[in-house]
């Protein structure tokens, strides 16, 4: 058990018989009555961002989360198989549990999968990832108006907006949490 004092960004705890992370809060004190604590929770098992307030010192059950780095296979139909990094297993795992981040996942990579007893809930990629173009226009010469790009294809299957000189078969860097170019790999 915690109280509303020990609450932290990224605090995993049980709330109207779901599992939450604390993705933000703030302790109110108000002129005139009680405190409180004002709270994001995202929910582990439906991704759903709920806000909920809580009365200072309030108690909450905090729920233990282990992170597995697990490598990713592929997929197959609904599943995504990702093996074990220390026992070989390989586990399939709801394509649900990536959420938007599906579109970044190759195989091969590592990432880190949350679990809570043997009920995985959630998978993190790591921030930047690199990737080969497999598919876009070719730039023409003199286009080369500040802030403007032109979409690829990725090897994952998503689309990112790149610098026109960026050709087929390069590799960029990109940003897996908001699916932005980071940079050209040489």
């Amino acid at each position: 058990m915690a109280s509303t004092a020990d609450f932290r960004n990224g605090l995993t705890i049980e709330f109207s018989n779901d599992i939450y992370q604390i993705v933000e809060f703030q302790h109110v004190k108000p002129g005139k009555g009680g405190a409180f604590v004002r709270t994001k929770l995202k929910s582990m098992t439906t991704g759903k961002v709920i806000d909920n307030t809580f009365r200072a010192g309030e108690k909450v059950e905090v729920v233990k989360v282990e992170a597995k780095q697990m490598q990713y296979l592929y997929r197959e139909g609904d599943n995504l198989i990702f093996m074990d990094g220390e026992t070989y297993d390989q586990i399939p795992l709801s394509a649900d549990l990536a959420g938007d981040q599906i579109k970044f996942l190759k195989e091969g990579e590592t990432v880190k999968v949350l679990f809570h007893g043997e009920q995985a809930l959630g998978m993190e990629l790591p921030f930047f990832i690199e990737y080969e173009i497999i598919q876009t226009e070719p730039g023409v010469k003199g286009d080369t108006v500040a802030g403007s790009g032109k979409p690829a294809t990725i090897e994952s299957g998503a689309i990112v907006q790149v610098p026109f000189f960026i050709e087929i078969g390069g590799r960029i860097r990109v940003d897996t949490r908001t699916g932005e170019y980071i940079e050209r790999i040489k």
